[in-house]
């Protein structure tokens, strides 16, 4: 399929034509806080879940863009989840996400693999979540 924009820019970047995402953790206060950021960016949120197994449900049928994990899920830890997420069929972007700043060892830790982008909660703002998802 040709490019659209082809003739007024050297790339055509289509994720941005629709871009949706969907948010993991299993705290309500902070799914909330993520979709009004999420909001301001201007991305639909597909979907939230609260655990593994409603997150895999919820990724495989709403095939979003992006997918936010908590790193403490209550039923598998968040960074397996990530790395089987980043291996889907038409590749979302995975970003993990901690209260705990040291998780993001963890991330790294995994030998022959490029590890999802991490952000600590703590540091979460509209323009870090940006960055996390777009570049």
């Amino acid at each position: 399929m040709a490019c659209p924009t082809a003739g007024r820019q050297s790339r055509c970047d289509y994720r941005f034509l629709s871009f949706s995402v969907v948010v993991v953790d299993d705290d309500p206060t902070f799914l909330a806080l993520a979709t009004r950021m999420l909001a301001c960016l201007g991305i639909e949120v597909a979907a939230t879940a609260a655990s593994a197994v409603q997150a895999l449900a919820v990724v495989h049928d709403a095939c979003p863009s992006a997918v936010l994990v908590d790193v403490g899920l209550p039923d598998r830890n968040g960074i397996d989840l990530a790395y089987e997420l980043a291996e889907l069929p038409w590749v979302p972007r995975v970003v993990l996400m901690s209260a705990d700043r040291e998780a993001s060892i963890a991330v790294r830790g995994r030998p022959g693999a490029i590890p999802p982008p991490f952000v600590a909660k703590a540091e979460l703002d509209v323009e870090t979540l940006r960055r996390a998802l777009f570049d």
